[in-house]
């Protein structure tokens, strides 16, 4: 019988690393930018064409290579950073494997030219799916300029699971601010379509946060520190009342390298514990710096996730750091006995020669009825406020809900599937509200149990997601415009859904620098706060990733909805509950919020006599 086990070819071993390594276009960036600062770059370019998809081109003023040292580098495992196991546990640069140049190399069309400084020329190369193509001397300058054209030409399979331009670049976006702001002392450049959208120069740690984030952040940061044998724990935390629902800016740094941590993550949110509201996410953005001998970046390919040898000592550090930043604030409150500028507040001591006033007697009329049209000692009223009521008993029982003929009434098969008409087993059902959340009714076939919020957000979802369809959204003009302030990935998110936004009612203009002035809003909505409610739409569109016009539709639909509906706790009158009920079971579907969340729970007939055996 032959053998079957094979070493697989060098192409294909490439390939499947890259399916490792290079996840997405934005770890072409990733991979490529870690290279120019490990070759100790003072300037960085990154252009990128089509969210990458036709082009990735890296460009820095590092250290260059020679023809030789450029050949080894599209070898696998080949590394200037390595030379024995114990290199592994001493590391100070970005890369150390060898894996990157070989496995984009396998998967793409790539150009490099480079040259040492002190060079008078330098090596022109193109690789396309790990051939070597041409190799010849090229007058460029010194440094190196990577371009990556037609990332997974030769991965069909791979390139049909890229997601749209909008996401992708994106995420090419948060790779460039996560290298960033861990290396304020490089100048970094990142075009996109032959526009700059970022233009960082070389600065302090802060300066560099405010240049990625924008300069309302100033305020709300506070600096740590804390040093100690173990670590060193540096950054700024944002203070308590900055904190936001989702869309935080958090990030840690080990070393000068991007992580994900959910321990210590845990950490900075016990140090917050009774400052911010539940569900509330702070900022930060925290450095450590500690022996590399004492974690292991090389437990995941992309290197975001580092194993701590001394993870809870550093937690505790972590958690007193932050908290002494939050004390230093007065975000956290303290009382201080030995206060000597205290008021002094006199104590009331009536001195017997001075006149002591009775107090107050304040006479009502016990006999006095409003709803009569003379009262003894009172004058006749102008109106009578007997004929308001008059005959209200009946002419509620009179009311009818008639349903909208121009809408299908569906109820789900959950509850049933008689159209809302005959749902009621009485004439007029009664609504009763419990605890200022459910509001509760009876149907043919039992109990209904209805969240009133989810109840409204459904309404009020089907009517935003209409009036966007057919353009029918009023706009209310602002007497005062407001200026909101994005990041870079926030306004990449914003540009594509202006127009749906401009049908949902919202008036917004540029005003560069991703700052845009709130003119109008949706009529309705003069209570809210444009700017929460703007950032609010942005977030979920970036969650979601929706960028065809009907999903960014009702992504803002859904924002519109859950920023105006009544909150849980509200009280409701009769009217209220019944025109609420009524226009929940008129929506195509009753029973379920846009996110897939119950909103009537029944309580069959059955059930109730179950319960009384």
């Amino acid at each position: 019988m032959s053998d079957i086990i094979h070493l697989l070819p060098d192409t294909i071993a490439n390939q499947i690393a890259a399916g490792e390594v290079i996840q997405r276009l934005a770890s072409v960036v990733k991979e490529l930018v870690e290279n120019s600062i490990d070759a100790g770059a003072s300037s960085i370019q990154v252009i990128i064409k089509d969210a990458g998809r036709a082009l990735v081109q890296v460009i820095d003023d590092g250290k260059g290579m020679s023809e030789t040292d450029a050949r080894m580098s599209f070898e696998r495992h080949a590394t200037s950073k390595i030379s024995s196991a114990e290199d592994l546990f001493a590391l100070h640069t970005m890369g150390f494997r060898g894996e990157a140049l070989a496995s984009i190399a396998a998967v793409a069309q790539v150009e490099l030219r480079t040259r040492q400084k002190g060079s008078e020329l330098g090596t022109r190369m193109l690789i396309c799916g790990s051939e070597l193509k041409e190799i010849e001397s090229d007058n460029c300058l010194e440094g190196s300029s990577f371009s990556v054209k037609n990332l997974f030409y030769n991965v069909p399979a791979r390139r049909k699971f890229l997601k749209s331009n909008e996401t992708e670049f994106r995420n090419i976006i948060y790779e460039f601010e996560r290298i960033a702001l861990v290396n304020p002392q490089i100048e970094f450049i990142l075009y996109h379509n032959d526009t700059e959208i970022l233009n960082l120069p070389e600065s302090g740690l802060r300066q560099r946060i405010l240049n990625v984030y924008g300069k309302s952040l100033n305020q709300k940061l506070l600096s740590i520190d804390a040093q100690s044998s173990l670590v060193t724990i540096s950054g700024y935390v944002g203070r308590p009342d900055s904190t936001k629902k989702r869309g935080a800016l958090q990030y840690f740094f080990v070393n000068g390298r991007f992580m994900k941590h959910p321990y210590f993550h845990k950490a900075v949110m016990t140090a917050y514990e009774q400052l911010i509201t539940p569900g509330d996410m702070p900022n930060y953005f925290i450095y450590f710096t500690l022996d590399p001998a004492t974690i292991d970046v090389n437990i995941h390919p992309t290197k975001t996730e580092i194993k701590f040898e001394n993870e809870q000592p550093i937690w505790q550090i972590l958690v007193a750091s932050v908290r002494e930043a939050l004390a230093k604030s007065s975000s956290i409150p303290t009382i201080d006995f030995d206060n000597e500028g205290a008021i002094d507040i006199p104590v009331f001591n009536p001195v017997k020669s001075e006149p002591v006033f009775p107090e107050p007697v304040v006479r009502v009329n016990k006999e006095y009825n409003p709803f009569e049209s003379t009262q003894s000692g009172y004058s006749k009223p102008d109106f009578d406020w007997a004929q308001l009521y008059k005959d209200f008993e009946e002419d509620k029982k009179s009311l009818q809900w008639e349903p909208d003929v121009n809408q299908d009434l569906v109820v789900t098969d959950d509850v049933t599937n008689e159209a809302p008409a005959q749902l009621f087993d009485l004439e007029v059902t009664p609504c009763y509200q419990y605890k200022g959340r459910y509001i509760v009714t009876s149907l043919k076939s039992g109990l209904a149990l209805v969240d009133q919020y989810r109840a409204h957000i459904r309404i009020l979802y089907d009517q935003y997601l209409f009036n966007i369809s057919q353009r029918k959204s009023a706009s209310q003009q602002l007497l005062f415009p407001e200026i909101v302030e994005f990041t870079t990935a926030e306004a990449a998110v914003l540009d594509p859904i202006l127009e749906e936004l401009r049908l949902a009612g919202f008036d917004l203009s540029n005003l560069g620098n991703n700052c845009y002035a709130i003119n109008g809003m949706p009529a309705g909505m003069e209570n809210q706060n444009p700017p929460e409610l703007i950032r609010d739409i942005v977030t979920k569109a970036m969650e979601t990733g929706c960028h065809a016009g009907e999903e960014i539709g009702k992504c803002i639909a859904l924002a519109l909805a859950k920023a105006t509906a009544i909150r849980p706790g509200k009280s409701l009158s009769a009217e209220e509950m019944d025109h609420l009920v009524a226009s929940l079971f008129s929506s195509a579907d009753s029973h379920l919020t846009p996110e897939g969340k119950t909103i009537i729970s029944l309580l069959t007939d059955e059930e109730i006599e179950k319960r009384f055996h």
